[in-house]
């Protein structure tokens, strides 16, 4: 490679405002030093100084800059990172917030539950007991009431017996008609 063809090469005809690639400046240096001209009887070669100072040059004046990218890169790949840590601890947080509440939820709903049915396990059993209550006092009246009758029974049936007995007319007296037992006066 020539001196004219290194020289003519796009990345050096860029204007001097926007600095050349680094990394690109480097190989070209490279491979100046590649195709240099062996020295006889020496590992040295020859380069063309100028041109050689030139792009090694062009190659410092570009580290800055890059280097301030890098950093840049850096600083906002660190404040990406802080940001998404942020984010997930926020995240993190709102879900163990959400599944507390959904625990509390589910520890209302079962103690809930279970008052619920408390109270118709209570209710049930006092129902039991009130009719339980209410057939043995309906039980104990109707007892008092088959006593009541019972002696309303025999009193009637000793009252029928009595009815039931026929008592003949005194000797000698007929009855009116004069045709058989004088007739029973249930008023005297």
């Amino acid at each position: 490679m020539s001196d004219d063809d290194l020289m003519a090469d796009d990345d050096l005809d860029r204007p001097r405002h926007t600095p050349p690639d680094t990394h690109m400046l480097l190989v070209r240096l490279q491979e100046l030093l590649e195709n240099a001209r062996a020295m006889p009887l020496s590992a040295s070669v020859m380069v063309n100084r100028d041109e050689f100072g030139e792009l090694l040059a062009d190659a410092v004046e570009g580290l800055p800059d890059e280097l301030r990218e890098a950093r840049w890169v850096l600083k906002e790949r660190d404040e990406v990172i802080e940001h998404a840590r942020h984010e997930a601890e926020r995240i993190v947080e709102a879900a163990r917030v959400r599944a507390e509440r959904m625990v509390e939820r589910t520890e209302v709903v079962r103690e809930a539950r279970r008052t619920a049915e408390e109270i118709i396990e209570d209710a049930e059993r006092n129902a039991s007991q009130l009719r339980n209550e209410a057939e043995d006092y309906v039980d104990r009246k109707l007892a008092a009431f088959e006593v009541v009758l019972d002696r309303t029974m025999q009193a009637v049936q000793k009252g029928r017996e009595r009815l039931q007995v026929h008592v003949g007319p005194p000797p000698g007296e007929e009855d009116e008609i004069g045709t058989g037992p004088a007739f029973f006066d249930q008023d005297d």
